[in-house]
């Protein structure tokens, strides 16, 4: 039977305080205690560290990293050392790292000094890493001083229109929702036709595996939108073994494309797929890397390049990422929504639902309006109309359509229920939606919904029209007005839904 832990059950109270009571009670009565009684309440310097940091503001904050600073030079190593842990989550300062270096200073156990250290790896800067440095204090500590440094010195920026020339060995993984390969291919085969410099070597679960044909920008990649993230594969990481020497060796050798794509220091974030928790095996690929090739530095924290490795995984096992934040594809998202759209997804919604001339366009979950944008960035929209129940929603798809540069759209967004079609009856060529799920917004009778929605777009489709929209459920429509044209399987995060697309029967 497994035992109770009265101090982890202390914390665990103590977390769910609001900033004002933790600060007025439980600080207050652990700064009048003695030795004893604060050693018992030890777990409040643990609870300040998180709370104040995901709830207090900018003066509360600033308290508590007060409190914390003096608390490092409590007589207790336990005290010193729980201070510590907790400084990182509320930020560092000058006056932290000059803290944290006086305790190094006199610190006479290897416990405290590695406490020290791991903080200083968080909030430390230059005076850090001429003193951990000096001391020898592990690879491990100067790599990542190395990367706060950069980080907060020069952060860097990806370029997208630098031309990288030397692409030999390389390969290219555009990745997408499984289910959405076929259409992303269609796209990637219609740019291939305008002169996109790549060639397809294969087409797999999830991703289109391309091949350069001579120099190209991160710009030429992002003009396909249906892919949701791009991966750089290099020569070593298709053709070694899956160990951390090979791991390092493709990272390194992918130094060229890092370098010519990133305006400042290359800062990469490491991760392992799949395998579930592997900090030793991060911990020791960044430190074989960091050995190689120290101008690479491993940053868990904004780093501009995400380093994916895949121990099992075909047809790499190592994909180098750009990490656009935000994407310069949907740069329009100006608002959001709960539940809203994969902007890839909608992407390929837009594709599949095809170029017609003066098309007229309703969305009747509107959402953020993504579907309606993509549509209407491909060409051919005479109009588009949204609706949707929730006011918050449309403010948000106004606003996007807006940043699109639509304006030469004819636009309405309402705010109604989408049973109510008498208004819209043989009025659009396509209707085309991603429509609630009942996953992250609860639908009482999500069948009912759907049976319903097919009723709406039949009547407001015009003879000829599309329909285009994700079915979560096996529900097909009843009225033979609507013929099925195509169906496939797509991966909605976590659970699968169907891409369907109808075409209205001329009578």
């Amino acid at each position: 039977m497994k035992k109770n832990n009265p101090a982890k059950e202390h914390y665990q109270r103590l977390r769910l305080l609001s900033c004002e009571d933790l600060w007025a009670v439980e600080v207050a009565a652990f700064d009048a205690a003695d030795v004893r009684g604060r050693m018992d309440r030890v777990a409040v310097v643990r609870a300040v560290g998180v709370v104040f940091s995901e709830s207090g503001n900018d003066s509360e904050k600033a308290r508590a990293r007060e409190w914390l600073h003096r608390l490092l030079s409590d007589p207790e190593e336990k005290i010193r050392r729980y201070a510590m842990n907790a400084l990182p989550k509320l930020g560092g300062g000058f006056e932290a790292e000059n803290a944290l270096l006086s305790v190094l200073e006199s610190a006479t156990s290897d416990r405290e000094k590695e406490s020290v250290a791991k903080t200083l790896q968080k909030v430390g800067g230059r005076a850090s890493l001429e003193t951990l440095s000096a001391s020898h204090l592990g690879t491990q500590t100067v790599r990542k001083l190395e990367a706060n440094i950069a980080r907060t010195s020069s952060p860097g920026t990806l370029c997208m229109h630098r031309s990288l020339e030397d692409v030999g060995g390389l390969g290219v993984v555009l990745n997408c929702r499984r289910g959405l390969e076929e259409i992303l291919e269609e796209e990637f085969q219609g740019a291939k036709k305008a002169g996109f410099p790549f060639r397809q070597k294969a087409r797999g679960r999830g991703y289109l595996h391309l091949v350069p044909e001579g120099p190209f920008s991160l710009g030429d990649l992002f003009k396909l939108r249906c892919f949701h993230s791009v991966g750089f594969v290099p020569e070593a990481a298709r053709t070694s073994a899956r160990t951390i020497v090979s791991f390092a060796q493709s990272i390194v050798n992918a130094r060229p494309l890092l370098e010519m794509f990133t305006e400042g220091p290359v800062r990469y974030r490491l991760e392992f797929i799949a395998r579930g928790h592997q900090r030793q095996a991060i911990r020791t690929l960044a430190d074989q890397v960091y050995g190689l090739c120290p101008s690479l530095l491993n940053d868990s924290r904004n780093a501009l390049w995400q380093v994916n490795v895949f121990p099992d995984h075909y047809p790499a096992a190592l994909e180098i990422s750009p990490r656009l934040r935000p994407d310069p594809r949907f740069a329009y998202r100006q608002g959001d929504v709960p539940a809203a759209s994969h902007p890839p997804l909608a992407a390929c919604m837009a594709r599949l639902a095809g170029l017609h001339e003066a098309d007229s366009v309703w969305d009747p979950f509107c959402g953020s309006g993504l579907e309606l944008i993509e549509r209407s960035l491909r060409g051919g929209v005479k109009s588009v109309l949204g609706t949707d129940r929730s006011s918050q929603a449309l403010e948000s798809a106004r606003k996007n359509f807006d940043a699109a540069g639509l304006d030469h759209i004819s636009s309405n967004f309402l705010c109604s229920d989408f049973r109510d079609a008498e208004k819209v009856q043989n009025a659009f060529s396509l209707v085309m939606t991603n429509p609630p799920m009942g996953r992250r917004v609860p639908i009482p009778d999500l069948e009912q919904l759907i049976a319903d929605f097919f009723v709406s777009a039949s009547k407001a489709l015009k003879p000829g029209g599309r329909l285009v929209f994700v079915n979560p459920l096996t529900v097909a429509p009843r009225s033979r007005d609507l013929e099925l044209l195509s169906r496939q399987k797509i991966d909605m995060g976590g659970f699968h839904a169907h891409l369907e697309k109808y075409i209205k029967r001329k009578n």
